[in-house]
């Protein structure tokens, strides 16, 4: 199954932004469970695709925040892992 088409629903702008928000959350602010920042995530990043785009709002610029606010977590958690091989 080919997945590639998922991409163009991904905004590099939204997953940094959340990406760096989410790690901010995960080491910084522990009275927030971390099972949590998905959804303060998925949050994030939808309220950032309507903001970003509101002179065309539509439900694939609703779906482009979501998917990339949920993406940064899975970033995280990629990179998370790529350090600790790393330093294996």
């Amino acid at each position: 199954m080919d997945l590639s088409f998922l991409s163009e629903f991904i905004n590099l702008g939204i997953l940094g932004i959340c990406l760096c928000i989410g790690y901010v959350i995960k080491t910084s602010l522990d009275f927030i469970p971390n099972k949590y920042i998905p959804l303060i995530m998925l949050i994030l990043g939808t309220i950032l695709g309507i903001v970003t785009n509101l002179d065309s709002l539509s439900i694939n610029v609703v779906l482009t925040g979501m998917f990339s606010g949920l993406a940064s977590t899975g970033m995280y958690e990629m990179f998370k892992n790529l350090i600790n091989k790393e330093s294996e």
